[in-house]
Protein backbone atom coordinates (compact mmCIF):
# COMPACT_ATOMS: atom_id res chain seq x y z
CA UNK A 1 0.00 0.00 0.00
CA UNK A 2 2.88 2.10 0.81
CA UNK A 3 3.05 6.24 1.75
CA UNK A 4 -0.08 8.84 0.85
CA UNK A 5 2.69 10.49 -1.35
CA UNK A 6 -0.31 13.16 -3.09
CA UNK A 7 0.89 16.54 -3.36
CA UNK A 8 -1.99 17.84 -1.80
CA UNK A 9 -2.20 19.93 1.88
CA UNK A 10 -4.40 18.64 3.99
CA UNK A 11 -4.54 21.50 6.52
CA UNK A 12 -6.58 23.94 4.10
CA UNK A 13 -9.93 24.84 4.29
CA UNK A 14 -10.83 23.36 1.03
CA UNK A 15 -9.40 19.81 1.94
CA UNK A 16 -11.16 19.88 5.19
CA UNK A 17 -14.75 21.01 3.69
CA UNK A 18 -13.94 18.37 1.04
CA UNK A 19 -13.04 15.63 3.45
CA UNK A 20 -16.12 16.38 5.54
CA UNK A 21 -18.74 15.93 2.60
CA UNK A 22 -17.05 12.63 1.81
CA UNK A 23 -16.69 11.19 5.42
CA UNK A 24 -19.36 12.94 7.38
CA UNK A 25 -19.68 10.44 9.87
CA UNK A 26 -15.88 11.65 10.85
CA UNK A 27 -16.50 15.03 11.41
CA UNK A 28 -17.74 15.04 14.78
CA UNK A 29 -14.14 13.37 16.03
CA UNK A 30 -12.36 15.21 14.10
CA UNK A 31 -14.23 18.46 15.42
CA UNK A 32 -13.11 17.41 18.90
CA UNK A 33 -9.88 17.22 18.17
CA UNK A 34 -9.81 20.73 16.89
CA UNK A 35 -11.18 21.96 20.03
CA UNK A 36 -8.85 20.17 21.76
CA UNK A 37 -5.95 21.14 19.69
CA UNK A 38 -7.11 24.80 20.20
CA UNK A 39 -7.20 24.32 24.12
CA UNK A 40 -3.76 22.60 24.69
CA UNK A 41 -2.28 25.08 22.40
CA UNK A 42 -3.08 27.80 24.78
CA UNK A 43 -1.73 26.11 27.94
CA UNK A 44 1.57 24.44 26.12
CA UNK A 45 3.56 26.67 23.97
CA UNK A 46 6.13 24.12 23.86
CA UNK A 47 5.44 21.07 21.45
CA UNK A 48 6.94 18.28 23.67
CA UNK A 49 4.43 19.65 26.65
CA UNK A 50 1.47 20.34 24.40
CA UNK A 51 2.13 16.91 22.72
CA UNK A 52 2.08 15.01 26.33
CA UNK A 53 -0.98 16.57 26.79
CA UNK A 54 -2.25 15.05 23.43
CA UNK A 55 -1.33 11.45 24.97
CA UNK A 56 -2.35 11.83 28.12
CA UNK A 57 -6.00 12.77 26.73
CA UNK A 58 -5.64 9.78 24.31
CA UNK A 59 -4.43 7.32 26.65
CA UNK A 60 -7.73 8.07 28.70
CA UNK A 61 -9.30 6.14 26.38
CA UNK A 62 -7.64 3.23 26.65
CA UNK A 63 -3.43 2.95 25.76
CA UNK A 64 -3.71 1.48 22.64
CA UNK A 65 -5.65 4.98 21.36
CA UNK A 66 -2.75 6.74 22.26
CA UNK A 67 -0.41 4.88 19.98
CA UNK A 68 -1.78 5.32 16.62
CA UNK A 69 -5.33 6.69 17.49
CA UNK A 70 -6.44 3.21 16.89
CA UNK A 71 -8.18 1.51 19.78
CA UNK A 72 -7.86 -1.64 18.35
CA UNK A 73 -5.69 -4.11 19.87
CA UNK A 74 -5.27 -6.47 16.42
CA UNK A 75 -4.12 -3.43 14.40
CA UNK A 76 -1.74 -2.68 17.58
CA UNK A 77 -0.64 -6.30 17.31
CA UNK A 78 -0.05 -5.97 13.37
CA UNK A 79 1.88 -2.83 13.44
CA UNK A 80 4.20 -3.84 16.30
CA UNK A 81 4.68 -7.21 14.26
CA UNK A 82 5.39 -5.17 10.65
CA UNK A 83 7.62 -2.87 12.21
CA UNK A 84 9.67 -5.82 14.21
CA UNK A 85 9.63 -8.52 10.86
CA UNK A 86 11.26 -5.29 8.89
CA UNK A 87 13.81 -4.26 11.26
CA UNK A 88 14.80 -8.27 11.76
CA UNK A 89 15.23 -8.25 7.98
CA UNK A 90 17.18 -4.91 7.48
CA UNK A 91 19.61 -5.85 9.88
CA UNK A 92 18.70 -6.47 13.99
CA UNK A 93 20.61 -8.30 15.51
CA UNK A 94 20.05 -10.10 19.19
CA UNK A 95 23.98 -8.64 20.36
CA UNK A 96 22.63 -5.20 18.99
CA UNK A 97 22.09 -2.87 21.94
CA UNK A 98 18.70 -0.67 20.70
CA UNK A 99 17.20 2.41 21.57
CA UNK A 100 13.50 3.27 21.03
CA UNK A 101 12.43 6.70 20.74
CA UNK A 102 8.54 7.08 21.04
CA UNK A 103 8.53 3.27 22.74
CA UNK A 104 4.78 4.07 23.78
CA UNK A 105 3.43 0.94 25.16
CA UNK A 106 5.76 -0.79 23.34
CA UNK A 107 4.04 -2.40 20.45
CA UNK A 108 6.73 -3.31 18.62
CA UNK A 109 9.27 -2.99 21.43
CA UNK A 110 8.16 -6.35 23.63
CA UNK A 111 8.88 -7.95 20.34
CA UNK A 112 12.12 -5.93 20.21
CA UNK A 113 12.84 -6.95 24.41
CA UNK A 114 12.36 -10.65 23.39
CA UNK A 115 14.56 -10.61 20.42
CA UNK A 116 17.46 -9.09 22.20
CA UNK A 117 19.55 -10.11 24.43
CA UNK A 118 18.55 -8.72 28.13
CA UNK A 119 19.64 -5.05 28.87
CA UNK A 120 19.82 -4.66 25.22
CA UNK A 121 16.66 -2.29 24.68
CA UNK A 122 16.30 1.16 25.93
CA UNK A 123 13.04 2.65 25.42
CA UNK A 124 12.00 6.36 25.91
CA UNK A 125 8.80 8.56 25.66
CA UNK A 126 7.64 11.80 26.36
CA UNK A 127 4.60 10.49 28.43
CA UNK A 128 4.52 8.79 31.41
CA UNK A 129 1.16 7.73 30.80
CA UNK A 130 2.06 5.57 28.22
CA UNK A 131 5.42 4.14 30.14
CA UNK A 132 3.03 3.24 32.78
CA UNK A 133 0.73 1.03 30.06
CA UNK A 134 4.60 0.12 28.90
CA UNK A 135 5.28 -1.65 32.26
CA UNK A 136 1.73 -3.55 31.82
CA UNK A 137 3.02 -5.01 28.76
CA UNK A 138 6.01 -6.24 30.09
CA UNK A 139 4.55 -8.28 32.86
CA UNK A 140 1.44 -9.54 30.33
CA UNK A 141 4.32 -10.66 28.09
CA UNK A 142 6.29 -12.03 30.75
CA UNK A 143 9.50 -10.53 29.78
CA UNK A 144 10.91 -8.86 33.21
CA UNK A 145 14.13 -11.49 32.94
CA UNK A 146 15.05 -9.36 29.94
CA UNK A 147 16.01 -6.21 31.86
CA UNK A 148 14.83 -3.38 29.24
CA UNK A 149 15.34 0.03 30.07
CA UNK A 150 12.16 2.43 29.96
CA UNK A 151 12.53 6.54 30.50
CA UNK A 152 11.03 9.34 30.50
CA UNK A 153 12.41 12.11 28.33
CA UNK A 154 11.80 15.82 27.87
CA UNK A 155 13.67 16.64 24.91
CA UNK A 156 15.88 14.76 21.70
CA UNK A 157 19.13 15.26 23.26
CA UNK A 158 19.98 12.45 24.55
CA UNK A 159 22.08 14.04 27.15
CA UNK A 160 21.63 11.27 29.29
CA UNK A 161 22.84 8.78 27.64
CA UNK A 162 26.29 7.02 26.76
CA UNK A 163 28.03 7.95 23.73
CA UNK A 164 28.74 5.41 20.48
CA UNK A 165 25.92 3.02 22.66
CA UNK A 166 23.29 1.63 20.69
CA UNK A 167 24.07 0.16 16.98
CA UNK A 168 20.47 0.79 16.10
CA UNK A 169 17.69 3.27 16.68
CA UNK A 170 14.49 3.57 16.18
CA UNK A 171 11.53 5.70 15.88
CA UNK A 172 8.52 4.20 14.62
CA UNK A 173 5.32 7.58 14.15
CA UNK A 174 7.63 10.06 16.31
CA UNK A 175 8.34 12.49 12.99
CA UNK A 176 4.38 12.68 11.67
CA UNK A 177 4.18 13.86 15.39
CA UNK A 178 6.67 16.88 15.13
CA UNK A 179 7.17 19.98 13.65
CA UNK A 180 10.68 20.90 12.29
CA UNK A 181 12.83 22.07 15.10
CA UNK A 182 11.94 18.58 17.06
CA UNK A 183 13.56 16.48 14.09
CA UNK A 184 16.62 18.78 14.06
CA UNK A 185 17.50 18.58 17.31
CA UNK A 186 17.22 14.27 17.17
CA UNK A 187 19.26 14.76 14.07
CA UNK A 188 21.96 17.19 16.33
CA UNK A 189 22.28 14.51 18.61
CA UNK A 190 21.83 11.26 17.33
CA UNK A 191 24.50 10.33 15.92
CA UNK A 192 26.51 11.20 19.39
CA UNK A 193 24.88 7.82 21.05
CA UNK A 194 25.40 5.87 17.90
CA UNK A 195 28.13 3.06 18.04
CA UNK A 196 30.53 2.94 14.80
CA UNK A 197 28.30 1.27 12.04
CA UNK A 198 25.19 1.94 13.74
CA UNK A 199 21.94 3.03 12.20
CA UNK A 200 18.65 4.97 12.83
CA UNK A 201 15.32 4.20 11.34
CA UNK A 202 12.65 6.40 11.44
CA UNK A 203 9.38 7.03 9.85
CA UNK A 204 7.38 10.00 8.20
CA UNK A 205 4.87 11.41 6.52
CA UNK A 206 5.67 12.24 3.30
CA UNK A 207 4.16 14.54 0.64
CA UNK A 208 5.83 15.23 -2.91
CA UNK A 209 4.10 19.34 -2.66
CA UNK A 210 3.91 21.73 -0.10
CA UNK A 211 5.01 20.70 3.63
CA UNK A 212 2.26 21.25 5.83
CA UNK A 213 0.64 20.42 9.28
CA UNK A 214 -2.79 19.77 10.58
CA UNK A 215 -3.89 20.94 13.60
CA UNK A 216 -0.67 20.83 15.68
CA UNK A 217 -0.63 16.87 16.02
CA UNK A 218 0.28 15.63 12.23
CA UNK A 219 3.44 16.85 10.01
CA UNK A 220 4.06 16.42 6.11
CA UNK A 221 7.24 16.17 4.95
CA UNK A 222 9.59 16.27 1.49
CA UNK A 223 11.96 13.26 1.41
CA UNK A 224 14.55 15.94 0.52
CA UNK A 225 14.04 18.44 3.54
CA UNK A 226 14.57 15.59 6.17
CA UNK A 227 17.83 14.42 3.58
CA UNK A 228 19.15 17.98 3.65
CA UNK A 229 18.39 18.26 7.73
CA UNK A 230 20.48 14.78 8.60
CA UNK A 231 23.18 15.99 5.86
CA UNK A 232 23.65 19.69 8.18
CA UNK A 233 24.61 17.39 10.91
CA UNK A 234 27.15 14.69 9.55
CA UNK A 235 24.17 12.20 8.66
CA UNK A 236 23.70 10.23 5.34
CA UNK A 237 20.38 9.48 4.19
CA UNK A 238 18.52 6.46 2.85
CA UNK A 239 14.98 6.01 1.64
CA UNK A 240 13.61 2.41 2.34
CA UNK A 241 11.83 1.60 -0.73
CA UNK A 242 10.68 -1.96 0.11
CA UNK A 243 8.63 -0.36 3.45
CA UNK A 244 6.12 1.32 0.82
CA UNK A 245 5.64 -2.16 -0.19
CA UNK A 246 3.62 -2.68 3.58
CA UNK A 247 0.50 -1.76 4.70
CA UNK A 248 1.44 1.80 6.23
CA UNK A 249 0.51 5.22 5.60
CA UNK A 250 4.03 6.74 6.36
CA UNK A 251 7.54 6.36 4.37
CA UNK A 252 10.59 5.24 6.21
CA UNK A 253 14.42 6.72 5.89
CA UNK A 254 17.71 4.94 7.60
CA UNK A 255 20.24 7.76 8.40
CA UNK A 256 23.91 6.26 9.19
CA UNK A 257 27.07 8.71 10.02
CA UNK A 258 28.88 9.95 7.05
CA UNK A 259 32.54 8.43 6.70
CA UNK A 260 34.59 11.78 7.95
CA UNK A 261 32.10 11.50 11.05
CA UNK A 262 32.44 7.76 11.91
CA UNK A 263 36.33 8.14 11.65
CA UNK A 264 36.35 11.00 13.92
CA UNK A 265 34.28 9.17 16.31
CA UNK A 266 36.30 5.86 16.28
CA UNK A 267 39.42 7.46 16.68
CA UNK A 268 38.07 10.12 19.80
CA UNK A 269 36.88 6.78 21.42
Amino acid sequence: MGAENSGRNRGTLAHRAGYALRHPRRVPAHARRALRDTWLRLLHRDHIAYYRAVMASDAARGAEAAVGHNPSREQWARIGRMQFDYLLRHGLRPHHRMLEIGCGNLRAGRLFIGHLEPGHYYGIDISPHILLAAQDTLVRDGLQARMPYLSLADDLTFAFLPDAHFDVVHAHSVFSHSPRHVIEECFAHVGRVLAPGGFFDFTFDRTEGEEHQVLHEDFYYRTETLVELAAGHGLSARFMDDWEELPHRQSKMRLTAMPDRARARTVGA
